[in-house]
C-alpha cells in the first residue's frame, strides 16, 4: 500500500516538474523597447538643444513663476480634479487586472458542504411477507443526510498563455499609470493657461478703463471747445465715438475674465462662483525671465508619460501575441476531489473518497480561427508600434512649436515695450497740443488709439510669453514627476 501511494506520488511530482519546464518555453516573440534610430528621433532638436533637463526641475516648474496664487490651485487640482480622479479610479482598475491575472496561475480550490433531514410517511398499517416477517410499519420516520466535498484544479502554464497574459496586464497597469500622468500633465498646463488668461483679462480691464477715463476727458474738451465756437461738432462726435468704443469693449472682457475663472473653479473640482471669488481682486501678470533646459530629442521618451503609455501598449501588444499562438498548442491541467457522505454527522469523516486527473487539450480544426487570431493580434502590435512612433515625433513637434513660440512672445514683448514707450510719449504730446489748440482732434484720437492698442499688446505679449512657457514645459513632460506612486 505504501509503495502505490510513492508511485502516485512520484507520478503527480513528475507531471508537475514536466509542465513547469515546458512552461519556462513561453509562446510568442519577447519584447525589446525599440531603439530611437528606429522611432526617426533626430540627434539634436532643429532650434538647438540645451543642457539635460532634470525631473526636479520638471516636476513642479509652475513654482519658478513666482506666483502664491497659482501655485495654490494647482495643488487643489491635483487633489480634487475630477479628470485626475477618473484617471486614479482607471489606475485602480488596472491593478486588479493585474491581480486576477497573477491569480490564474495558482490552483483553483472550491468547497461545498450541505447537510439535511428526510421525512417520509407510510400508510396501510404493518406489512408482512410471506414468511410472516415484517417489512413495513405504516409509522412515519425521519432520515438524515450528511456531505462535505472540495473540488481543486489548476491550469498548467504549459506554453506560456498566462505568463504572456500577465506580462500584458503589467505593461496595461504601467500604461494606466501613465495616463493619469497625462491627465495630471494636461490638467496643469490647462490651469496655468486659464489662470494667465485671468490676469491678462483683469490688466485689459485696466487699460481700457484707465482709456476710457482719458478719452472722457478728451470728450468733456471737446464738448467745451464746441461751446466755445472754437472747433465743429465733428470733434465732439469723434470724442464720443471713441468714448463709446472703449466702453463696448469692456463687458466682453468682462465676459472673459468670468469665463477663464469659471473653468479655474472646475478644474479644480469646484462650482464656479465662490470657489474662485479671491481671484477677482486683481493681479499682474505672472513673469518668466528664465531659461529652460530642453535637453536633446531622446529624452522625450523618459520625459513624456504619453509617449511612455504608448511603448507600454506596445508591450502589452507584442505580449498578447504570445497569448494567441499558446492557444494553438496543447494545453494541460490537473483536478482533484474529495468528498464523503453520511447518514449521521459524527460518521461524516469515517468514510472519505477522492481523485486526481490530468487532462490534455488540444484543437484539432476550427477552420483556421486560432491562427487568425495570431495574425490579428501581429497587426494589433504593428498598429501600436506606428502609434508609439507616432506620439514620439508628435512629441518632438510640440517641443519645437513651443520653443519657437517662446522665441517668438520674447521678441515681441521686446519690441511692443519699445512700442508702448514711443505711443505713451506722442498720447502724451498729442493731447496737450490739443488742450492748446495746436493740433485737431484727429490727431488727438490716432494717438490715442495707438497707445491702446500698445498697452493691450505688451500685455498680449507679457501672457503669451508665460503661455509658451507652460507650452514647452508640457512638451518636456513636466508636472507628474512628483506623482506619490509613479507608474515606474
Amino acid at each position: 500500500m505504501t509503495e502505490c501511494k510513492e508511485k502516485v506520488r512520484y507520478r503527480i511530482v513528475w507531471i508537475i516538474g514536466t509542465a513547469l519546464a515546458l512552461s519556462a518555453c513561453a509562446a510568442g516573440p519577447d519584447y525589446r523597447a525599440p531603439q530611437p534610430a528606429a522611432l526617426g528621433i533626430p540627434a539634436a532638436y532643429d532650434q538647438g538643444s540645451g543642457a539635460p533637463v532634470s525631473d526636479a526641475e520638471l516636476a513642479q516648474w509652475w513654482t519658478r513663476l513666482n506666483d502664491p496664487a497659482l501655485s495654490a490651485l494647482i495643488d487643489t487640482a491635483i487633489i480634487a480634479n475630477l479628470d485626475i480622479l477618473q484617471g486614479q479610479a482607471r489606475l485602480r482598475q488596472a491593478r486588479e487586472s493585474l491581480a486576477q491575472a497573477n491569480a490564474s496561475f495558482l490552483p483553483q480550490i472550491s468547497g461545498s458542504g450541505s447537510g439535511g433531514k428526510n421525512y417520509r410517511s407510510q400508510a396501510g398499517g404493518t406489512r408482512v411477507d410471506n414468511n410472516g416477517n415484517v417489512i413495513s410499519t405504516g409509522a412515519s420516520n425521519w432520515s438524515s443526510s450528511y456531505s462535505a466535498n472540495a473540488n481543486a484544479s489548476w491550469q498548467i502554464d504549459l506554453f506560456g498563455e498566462l505568463s504572456r497574459s500577465a506580462e500584458a496586464a503589467r505593461a496595461d497597469l504601467a500604461a494606466s499609470g501613465y495616463d493619469l500622468a497625462t491627465v495630471r500633465m494636461t490638467i496643469i498646463s490647462e490651469l496655468v493657461t486659464n489662470y494667465v488668461q485671468a490676469r491678462l483679462a483683469q490688466e485689459q480691464l485696466r487699460v481700457a478703463r484707465e482709456s476710457r477715463q482719458v478719452q472722457q476727458d478728451n470728450y468733456d474738451i471737446a464738448r467745451w471747445r464746441l461751446q466755445a465756437g472754437l472747433v465743429s461738432s465733428l470733434d465732439e462726435q469723434q470724442a464720443r465715438a471713441q468714448l463709446a468704443q472703449t466702453s463696448a469693449s469692456i463687458p466682453q472682457i468682462e465676459a472673459s475674465l468670468r469665463g477663464s475663472l469659471n473653468r479655474i473653479a472646475v478644474l479644480t473640482g469646484q462650482a464656479p462662483g465662490a470657489a474662485t471669488r479671491a481671484l477677482e481682486t486683481p493681479a499682474p501678470i505672472p513673469t518668466a525671465a528664465i531659461d529652460i533646459a530642453t535637453g536633446i530629442p531622446a529624452d522625450t521618451l523618459r520625459q513624456r508619460p504619453d509617449v511612455r503609455s504608448a511603448e507600454r501598449n506596445l508591450a502589452a501588444a507584442t505580449a498578447r501575441i504570445g497569448v494567441a499562438q499558446a492557444q494553438l498548442y496543447p494545453s494541460l491541467g490537473i483536478s482533484g476531489n474529495i468528498g464523503t457522505t453520511s447518514n449521521a454527522f459524527k460518521d461524516l469523516f469515517s468514510l472519505i473518497t477522492g481523485g486526481v486527473f490530468a487532462n490534455v487539450a488540444q484543437t484539432i480544426f476550427d477552420g483556421g480561427r486560432l491562427a487568425s487570431q495570431v495574425r490579428a493580434q501581429k497587426a494589433a502590435t504593428d498598429g501600436a508600434f506606428a502609434a508609439y512612433k507616432q506620439s514620439v515625433l508628435g512629441a518632438l513637434e510640440d517641443v519645437e512649436n513651443a520653443m519657437a513660440s517662446l522665441t517668438s512672445a520674447r521678441l515681441r514683448k521686446a519690441e511692443f515695450a519699445t512700442a508702448y514707450d514711443a505711443s505713451n510719449n506722442a498720447a502724451i504730446l498729442a493731447r496737450s497740443q490739443y488742450q492748446a489748440g495746436l493740433t485737431d482732434f484727429q490727431t488727438l484720437s490716432n494717438s490715442e488709439s495707438t497707445l491702446l492698442n500698445a498697452r493691450n499688446s505688451l500685455a498680449g505679449a507679457r501672457s503669451d510669453e508665460i503661455l509658451a512657457l507652460a507650452q514647452l514645459y508640457n512638451a518636456l513632460g513636466g508636472g507628474w514627476q512628483s506623482m506619490e506612486s509613479r507608474p515606474e
